[in-house]
């Protein structure tokens, strides 16, 4: 069942659908409140349908067990679970849990990304007539950029991955402009000093989202010296916090959202 606003007569849909067994308690309530409750707390079922963005479960901070339930919830009233920053312990008690609850559904992991993604029996994926590229300045910067690649996939997006094109040996920047230039939007994640997002801006003519990266060596190098040269940059880049591959996602995605409601 799709999750929106419930009108009088969607309203009454679904206390017909739940009382003919057509949906279950928590599907309802997602569609009438627009989240659905458990122990570990409410999973906001509407979001995507009232912003474009995906809602996740992140699992920092939170048990294996209640990353779990979360997740579960999220199959049970949308078809799809997201579930970011996991461990090992909580990829496989996510699994798990949805195995039980939900046979047939489909999990996709992603160790380096640190990523989980459940699909239910039959979920049909959005798909958007856009082009967005994920780009890293070396190995360090792929978790959070992966985890941007995992969330555009998931709201629909083409994705192109361009790695290891760092300033150090800028010439590998040059080999992949073509491709760059190419795409509706990028994503470029950078440790250091974070330069490359700047130097990708004054080459290409599409949005491009910084993703600063905690890798780095001592004095700022927890991604602290990496967001503020993306925050000083001289070229017209938007910037995320450390990191923040969801976030650096989701904007790009709004991109190509529209992008997409203008050539469809």
């Amino acid at each position: 069942m799709g999750v929106g606003g419930a009108g009088s007569g969607g309203m009454r849909e679904v206390l017909e659908a739940l009382a003919d067994g057509e949906t279950s308690v928590d599907q309802a309530e997602a569609a009438l409140a627009g989240y659905a409750t458990g122990e570990a707390g409410r999973f906001e079922a509407a979001r995507e349908a009232r912003t474009g963005a995906p809602e996740a479960v992140l699992a920092t901070g939170k048990t294996p067990e209640e990353a779990a339930e979360l997740a579960s919830l999220a199959v049970e009233t949308g078809d799809r679970a997201i579930v970011t920053r996991t461990d090992s312990e909580t990829r496989d008690a996510v699994a798990h849990r949805i195995a039980a609850d939900h046979p047939g559904a489909a999990v996709r992991t992603d160790e380096r990304a640190r990523t989980l993604v459940s699909h239910a029996e039959g979920y049909e994926p959005p798909s958007l007539d856009a082009d967005v590229g994920v780009v890293t300045g070396g190995t360090a910067d792929a978790a959070a950029a992966g985890e941007a690649a995992v969330v555009l996939r998931e709201m629909g997006v083409r994705v192109a991955r361009v790695s290891d094109v760092g300033v150090a040996g800028i010439g590998r920047l040059f080999d992949r402009l073509d491709t760059l230039r190419a795409q509706d939007a990028l994503v470029v994640a950078a440790g250091r000093e974070g330069a490359l997002p700047t130097v990708v801006g004054g080459l290409v003519d599409c949005p491009v989202i910084g993703l600063p990266v905690s890798s780095g060596y001592g004095y700022a190098g927890d991604g602290e010296a990496a967001l503020a040269g993306m925050l000083q940059s001289c070229t017209p880049i938007a910037v995320v916090n450390v990191d923040n591959g969801f976030a650096a996602a989701v904007q790009a995605g709004q991109v190509a959202r529209a992008l997409d409601a203008e050539r469809d």
